[in-house]
C-alpha cells in the first residue's frame, strides 16, 4: 500500500484529502517532522485559507526547507489549492511575504469584474506536453490564482481571464483545483501520480 504524508498547513480540510486516498488504497498519514517529509516517496502539500498564514506555519515546523529539498531532488510532490499558491514565490494576499519561490511567479488576486472567490466547476484545458495532466472538468474555490509558471507544464481555465488550473514539472505537481473534490476527473490525477516512483 503506498503511503502519502500529509503536511498540515493549519489551514486545510484535511479529511476530504485522506479519504480520496483511502478512496485509491493509500494510506494517508499526518506528518510534521521534516525529515520525514524529505525522505518520503510521496507528500501532498494541501491548504485551504490564507498564503501567509499557511507559509507561516511551513516556517515554524521548518518544512519549507524540506519541501524544497523534496522538490528540487524531483520527489513525486503534489500540492493543492493554497498549497498550490505556496510554491510561488510571492502573492498579493499576503505582501511582503515570501512564498516557497520554487516558482518565480507572483500570485494575484482575480479581477474586480468576475465572481470572487471562484466557487465550482470549470474546465481545464491540457497542453499537449503535459505527462500527468488532462483536460477535463474540476472542482475550484478560490479567489487567486497564477498566470505564468516559467519551466513548468501547465493546464489552464478562465475565469476573468486565463489562470494556471494545474501545473507539473518532473514528478511535482500543484493543482489551483481541489482534486480530493473532483469526482472521476480529480480521483484518476491523484492515481497517475501515486504509480510515480
Amino acid at each position: 500500500m503506498r503511503r502519502v504524508r500529509i503536511v498540515p498547513t493549519g489551514t486545510a480540510n484535511l479529511a476530504s484529502v485522506a479519504a480520496a486516498f483511502r478512496r485509491l488504497g493509500a494510506e494517508p498519514v499526518l506528518c510534521e517532522d521534516p525529515a520525514a517529509i524529505e525522505a518520503a516517496s510521496h507528500v501532498m502539500l494541501p491548504g485551504v485559507g490564507a498564503f501567509g498564514a499557511a507559509i507561516a506555519r511551513l516556517r515554524e515546523k521548518g518544512l519549507d526547507r524540506a519541501l524544497i529539498a523534496r522538490i528540487e531532488a524531483d520527489r513525486p510532490t503534489m500540492a493543492i489549492c493554497v498549497g498550490h499558491q505556496l510554491l510561488f514565490a510571492e502573492s498579493e494576499e499576503s505582501p511582503g511575504v515570501p512564498g516557497l519561490g520554487v516558482v518565480p511567479a507572483r500570485v494575484e488576486r482575480f479581477p474586480a469584474d468576475v465572481r470572487c472567490p471562484q466557487f465550482g466547476w470549470n474546465a481545464i484545458a491540457a497542453g499537449s506536453d503535459a505527462l500527468l495532466l488532462e483536460e477535463g472538468w474540476a472542482y475550484f474555490a478560490n479567489s487567486y490564482r497564477a498566470g505564468e509558471a516559467p519551466g513548468w507544464r501547465i493546464a489552464t481555465a478562465e475565469h476573468g481571464g486565463r489562470f494556471i488550473a494545474a501545473m507539473e514539472r518532473g514528478k511535482v505537481v500543484g493543482c489551483q483545483f481541489h482534486p480530493e473534490l473532483s469526482g472521476a476527473y480529480g480521483a484518476a490525477l491523484l492515481s497517475r501520480w501515486l504509480e510515480l516512483s
